[in-house]
């Protein structure tokens, strides 16, 4: 099995709804995006897929994050804007993308420095 990673990155605040009902304090945060993808193959060239078209991928996937409030998505109103449900939005969105063969392996979200969440199948 071969296995690729490509990073990426937004700036975006959020703000958590807590069990109460109340929220916290809206903040920003540099989110960092990592995929990881796998094949047992690899492609013609020797490669599991080229590195610039899985970063576009996820680019394509995370824009409408940049430099904005994630609660004004959609998909963030009906879920709480945590990192991980950060991680599985772009993991799901994500893995319908990729070229036949290639599998999404995990997709995790650094909120800030020493605090990631992952989500995969």
């Amino acid at each position: 099995m071969f296995t690729i990673r490509v990073e990426t990155h937004f700036h975006a605040s959020h703000r958590l709804t807590l069990p109460d009902g109340s929220t916290e304090p809206a903040h920003d945060h540099d989110w960092l995006v990592t995929a990881d993808v796998s094949s047992d193959k690899l492609d013609q060239m020797g490669l599991v897929m080229n590195f610039q078209k899985l970063r576009a991928m996820i680019d394509e996937t995370v824009s409408d994050f940049d430099h904005t409030a994630l609660e004004t998505i959609d998909y963030f109103q009906r879920n709480n804007s945590s990192a991980e449900n950060v991680a599985k939005y772009i993991y799901e969105r994500l893995q319908s993308k990729l070229p036949k063969g290639v599998k999404l392996r995990n997709v995790r979200v650094v909120e800030e420095p020493g605090c990631s969440a992952t989500f995969g199948e």
